[in-house]
């Protein structure tokens, strides 16, 4: 390999790196900031019409889907979301070359054997993430948001949607999805450093289906077992997901009769 790099090249490194993905940001923000208004009511507030896809699909849950009006009352508001989903939307086409750029820096530091782990890792991350927003977006927030439109405490109050109450739950919901959905890269990270096993996540299966419909309900405030069940499975998916990628216990006597006791 070259040279050992000293304290200032590193920091050089990262310096140029971190350039390279502000240049990358801007580009990207510029081009959203461009294309948003194009999309805006089809893809942005798609979940607020009537005919999105999921609403059709679950009409046999939740009866004839209406349309919601999204109101503003800020002279601001719709300039700074205007540029605030511009610079959400450049981070989510960015972050495969953030991404990226962290590995070029970290590579270096790495042994041969241990580049193709991190490598996939890194891949396996991007992609995670990219599928969580999705559901984020496509099941999650639709769900809640139909729900919360729905509800009435009183016949008397009627509820009309501001704009940036719509877009902080809607941003939230698809970011925190995203997130969720690094369970399994995280495991692999923790399994490696030795942190936890195939086998302890086996024996904690019980445990864990328990914690994971707690989060679903924190998710989605609503009663609608079918509701519930929809964002369970994808967590649930997951944490397999994890038990899989985990390197194996060392203890396997141990984790299997865990995981026995636990089926």
């Amino acid at each position: 390999m070259g040279e050992e790099m000293s304290f200032w090249d590193h920091l050089e490194e990262l310096r140029w790196c971190l350039f390279r993905v502000v240049i990358a940001f801007a580009v990207a923000l510029v081009g959203c900031f461009a294309v948003l208004p194009s999309i805006f009511d089809t893809v942005i507030l798609g979940p607020a019409h009537a005919d999105f896809f999921l609403y059709r699909w679950l009409g046999f849950v939740y009866g004839a889907a209406e349309d919601v009006d999204i109101i503003n009352i800020n002279v601001t508001s719709q300039f700074m979301t205007h540029i605030s989903v511009s610079m959400w939307m450049a981070l989510l086409l960015v972050f495969p070359y953030l991404m990226y750029q962290i590995w070029v820096f970290v590579r270096p530091a790495l042994y041969s054997r241990e580049v193709r782990g991190v490598r996939s890792a890194f891949l396996c991350g991007t992609g995670l993430f990219y599928l969580g927003c999705a559901v984020g977006y496509l099941i999650v927030f639709p769900i809640i948001f139909k729900f919360l439109t729905g509800y009435r405490v009183s016949g008397m109050v009627e509820n009309q949607i501001n704009l940036n109450s719509y877009m902080s739950l809607m941003l939230s919901m698809v970011f925190v999805m995203g997130l969720v959905f690094e369970l399994p890269s995280l495991a692999w990270v923790l399994g490696k450093l030795g942190v936890v096993s195939r086998g302890m996540l086996r024996g904690w299966r019980r445990y864990a289906v328990v914690v994971l419909l707690v989060l679903a309900a924190l998710i989605t405030p609503t009663g609608d077992p079918f509701t519930l069940l929809v964002v369970f499975l994808p967590l649930y998916g997951l944490y397999e997901l994890s038990v899989l990628v985990v390197p194996g216990s060392r203890d396997g006597a141990g984790g299997s009769s865990q995981d026995d006791g636990g089926a």
